[in-house]
């Protein structure tokens, strides 16, 4: 077992409840593009838990090592290694998926990226194909909580792109429809979508 695996208490809290979404939005789908897997947390934890998916990862280069090592104690066979994807720098991984997940993503990239990732999503996903989209959001421009709307100028001043608004998601991606939005724990919303 790794003692060092990177470690996020949020991803902790979380991965039960978006685990309840998942297994409902993915039951018909087969193999799971994840964009940003961050620590490998959830990774583990859902390949392990939805064991008729495959789970792709993917991530910046410098967290290969940390998913890395999830996967290495998991030892789940249903999990892939890290594959290099950052939406703006690199293509879009070269493997066909019928299911997207993405975890707090978009408030942390710039907002041409969010747009080109919603873009590219809508064409590698086939007719019917899934995308789970779990993060702060506003809706019709207005915040949910104090807490969220500080958190947002914080990334702002931070140089991140801050929270994007469901109305805006839904203008970059005309070939995704949006089926529910979800009320999550700690003020997060699931965005379920699939594609025309």
């Amino acid at each position: 077992m790794h003692s060092d695996k990177p470690f996020s208490q949020a991803c902790e809290n979380n991965k039960r409840p978006i685990l309840a979404v998942l297994e409902k939005a993915f039951s018909h789908t087969s193999e799971v593009l994840e964009i940003g897997s961050g620590t490998g947390q959830h990774a583990a934890f859902f390949a392990q838990h939805l064991p008729h998916l495959i789970w792709h990862t993917s991530d910046q280069p410098h967290y290969h090592s940390g998913i890395d090592r999830w996967l290495d104690d998991a030892k789940l066979p249903n999990a892939r290694r890290p594959i290099t994807f950052k939406v703006g720098e690199d293509n879009f991984p070269t493997i066909s998926v019928d299911a997207v997940y993405t975890a707090n993503t978009a408030h942390i990239m710039q907002r041409d990226e969010v747009a080109l990732m919603m873009k590219l999503i809508a064409q590698h996903l086939p007719t019917n194909g899934v995308f789970c989209q779990y993060g702060p959001f506003t809706v019709n421009g207005e915040f949910n909580s104090s807490s969220n709307r500080d958190f947002h100028h914080q990334l702002i001043a931070q140089g991140y792109g801050g929270y994007r608004d469901v109305e805006e998601l839904v203008s970059w991606s005309p070939d995704l429809v949006l089926d529910e939005i979800i009320a999550m724990p700690a003020n997060n919303s699931m965005l379920v979508w699939h594609r025309r």
